[in-house]
């Protein structure tokens, strides 16, 4: 028997000793029954983290698992060189218990080996916190230590002791591995176990699929230096990727969905290839084809991605959008955009109001319904099973430069317009994943955004599954983040993605309470993030939060990448090769310091994947922000002297106040370091002397009220903290800020 079967069955006679259910043990461990039957069974390899809450259920040392009995020793141990169980060894952490055998110890040692790697130099040290306290002592080599906002370089003899609720981490350095004894004390009578070690990224074990197609140049630290395409004329996400995969590692986990009922289901690749196959057939028994626009209003239903999927084999041009929408959104829409069908979820009266848009334009539209039954309504989950789940590639097959999606762009004035998008476009968001996510095949990514919305792609669909990793979803309706927050625990979450909004709801929390270790890397876009939002939440879980920058148009323009330092209230540096630069009024590039538009150039006939090819049936908007060879995308920034870009607003949002330009967005910072803030917006109000003044709007946090001393108090601090004609004139205190329905500000409306 080998060792996996002798750990699973102890577990499964401990767990009958006990009296406990597969279901109870579940429960006990935070995993799926399913799951847990599988490990008992020993068809699946036991995480450390679920070992440690088994031998918890069952009351025993966690030796007891691993060894097969229980500590004994009572007045010392003595270990031999290379001796003691391991308890870690991934990712070059190697870590053995080194009192495994002694029984009602007080404090833990382990002997750590830290191997070099070279691409964690230049990047921030991940911390991790547990109860108790630690001491560090170094045998040999050199590590950097981090303890909360100070780090130290650490060489042999040298040590630290700290008080282990404090964020803290380690790496070695000076190009050779380092070992060090870590002694871990209980801050309480029970003893203490060392927590799991965040996942740093790694190469994978063998090249992904995707490179076929995207061939990526890095540095020695890891650091993306080139990019380029190769095959991408014939280039089909669902067919090239999802199949592949599907073909090539059947039962890899594609998406992890978790329903508003808390009901999990696990799709593997094999799944969606299959689902998305029989939607493909079902769609054409509908009469849908090749070129017909197809409206998605699926929330976070599972049923989206398969149906993407089956559009992208069929050759349909999906075009999703929100459930938020009313009737006469929908009516516009439907005639702008030459809707042909729509699928949408059965909840709300989203099916009410397409019903009266579609009578409104007078059309007939194939409807279908996921999630319940209308009169004139096709039902999903009722016919989608019946049709065969094989669906070929053919000559015809969409690819390269096909169109295959269309956003509705989330403009803060005026109709949205219709961005179009190629096969290629899911090719730009490799780098979102690999390089901003952080990825990996192993990993589990959860994105904030329902899928109406184009972070949805950019976080639960393309870059993700190009990067062949799982995708974590929750089908909530409204954000609760006492029920979102202990999911990171639960599910083992690697990576995290939310916009701003979400963090400064989160920081608004007790944070310090949920268990963060299993992420390894956090990142927001969809809106300037706000420092003071950085810096609390990296207070309250060790996480620093890269911010990155895109449009509705393109894919991941700006970012704080893997290797770059990440700075707060920056969107980072320039994507390598994608053309980003920053340009005055007359197209010429500005200095360091001066605010300039954010620009890409690139072939407007074959531009860069990710870069939509134009506004759909509207040649005059498309000409106005295509211009001189650049895609303009009317957001202004300014850029340091090491190249970290920092956002302005859009070049409609910034306020002339006698004679100065001033953009909103720094002063929305300053005044969103005050603890009474939740939430303003800045914008510019007319003035008979100065043209215009600066107007900040406010949202108060819970119990505290607008007064007149509070007024001046946000005057005064502004002044202080930052150019005194910046100081906004007029302050108002309002219960909500007007927002578009994709939740960004309305300055105009303020």
């Amino acid at each position: 028997m080998n060792e996996l079967k002798e750990i699973s069955s102890r577990i499964k006679e401990l767990r009958e000793i006990g009296g406990k259910t597969t279901a109870d043990m579940a429960r006990l461990t935070e995993v799926p029954e399913r799951d847990y039957i599988a490990i008992e069974s020993g068809h699946m390899d036991p995480p450390f983290t679920f070992l440690h809450k088994c031998a918890l259920a069952f009351g025993i040392d966690i030796t007891a698992l691993l060894e097969g009995h229980s500590a004994k020793l009572s007045h010392f141990q003595v270990n031999r060189a290379g001796q003691g169980p391991v308890t870690v060894n991934e990712q070059g952490i190697l870590i053995r218990n080194m009192a495994a055998m002694f029984k009602g110890r007080l404090a833990t040692p382990y002997f750590v080996t830290y191997e070099y790697d070279e691409r964690q130099q230049k990047m921030p040290i991940h911390t991790t916190t547990h109860d108790g306290q630690e001491f560090d002592y170094v045998v040999s080599g050199s590590m950097r230590v981090k303890v909360g906002d100070h780090e130290e370089t650490l060489n042999a003899g040298d040590s630290i002791f700290y008080k282990s609720s404090t964020p803290h981490g380690m790496i070695a350095v000076g190009g050779e591995k380092c070992t060090f004894i870590a002694m871990i004390m209980a801050g309480n009578t029970e003893e203490q176990s060392l927590p799991m070690v965040r996942m740093r990224r790694r190469k994978p074990n063998e090249p992904l699929l995707a490179e076929k197609f995207v061939k990526c140049e890095e540095d020695e630290n890891g650091k993306l230096a080139h990019i380029r395409y190769e095959h991408d004329d014939e280039f089909n996400f669902a067919f090239d990727i999802v199949d592949e995969i599907a073909k090539k590692d059947p039962n890899r986990l594609a998406m992890l969905h978790v329903s508003a009922h808390m009901r999990e289901r696990r799709f593997t690749f094999k799944d969606m290839m299959e689902l998305s196959n029989r939607v493909a057939n079902y769609m054409q028994s509908l009469g849908i084809k090749k070129g017909d626009k197809v409206m998605l209003i699926l929330k976070r239903h599972f049923q989206f991605w398969p149906t993407m999927l089956a559009c992208q084999k069929l050759g349909a041009i999906a075009i999703p959008a929100t459930s938020q929408l009313k009737s006469h959104d929908l009516t516009y829409r439907f005639q702008a955009g030459d809707v042909k069908a729509i699928f949408c979820t059965g909840d709300g009266d989203v099916a009410i109001e397409a019903d009266a848009a579609e009578k409104e334009i007078g059309a007939k539209l194939v409807k279908v319904l996921v999630y319940g039954k209308r009169e004139g309504w096709h039902d999903y989950n009722a016919e989608v099973p019946g049709f065969p789940d094989v669906f070929e590639r053919t000559a015809d097959s969409p690819r390269g430069n096909d169109p295959m999606l269309m956003f509705f762009t989330s403009g803060t004035t005026g109709y949205p317009k219709m961005a179009l998008h190629s096969c290629k476009y899911a090719l730009g968001h490799y780098v979102t994943a690999k390089y901003w996510h952080l990825v990996e095949r192993d990993g589990l990514h959860f994105t904030i955004s329902e899928t109406g919305w184009g972070k949805a792609l950019w976080g639960k669909f393309y870059g993700q599954w190009l990067c062949e990793g799982a995708v974590f979803t929750y089908d909530f309706e409204r954000f609760d983040a006492e029920k979102v927050l202990p999911m990171f625990e639960k599910y083992n979450i690697t990576t995290f993605c939310a916009p701003p909004t979400i963090y400064r709801m989160l920081i608004k929390e007790d944070i310090s309470k949920y268990d963060f270790t299993s992420v390894r890397h956090a990142t927001t876009a969809g809106e300037a993030l706000n420092p003071e939002v950085w810096t609390q939440f990296e207070r309250a879980t060790g996480l620093q939060i890269a911010e990155g920058f895109g449009q509705t148009e393109t894919t991941l323009s700006l970012a704080n990448l893997l290797g770059d330092e990440l700075e707060p209230g920056s969107m980072g540096k320039p994507v390598p090769d994608y053309g980003v630069d920053l340009v005055d009024t007359d197209g010429n590039p500005v200095p360091a310091g001066e605010n300039g538009e954010i620009v890409i150039r690139t072939d407007r006939k074959n531009p860069h994947p990710g870069i939509f090819l134009g506004y759909y049936k509207d040649a005059e908007k498309t000409d106005e922000v295509w211009r001189h060879g650049f895609y303009h995308t009317g957001d202004l920034a300014w850029k340091d002297e090491n190249g970290y870009y920092h956002y302005v607003g859009r070049a409609d949002d910034v306020i002339k106040s006698s004679g100065y330009r001033i953009g909103p967005a720094e002063i929305e910072n300053v005044i969103m370091e005050l603890p009474f803030v939740l939430e303003c917006g800045v914008s510019a109000a007319p003035d008979p002397v100065r043209g215009q003044v600066v107007k900040a709007s406010i949202v108060l946090v819970k119990g505290v009220h607008g007064t007149d001393t509070l007024k001046e108090e946000v005057q005064r601090y502004v002044k202080e903290h930052t150019a005194p004609y910046k100081y906004p004139r007029i302050v108002v205190f309002r219960d909500e800020l007007p927002k578009t329905i994709s939740g960004k500000i309305q300055r105009n409306l303020l």
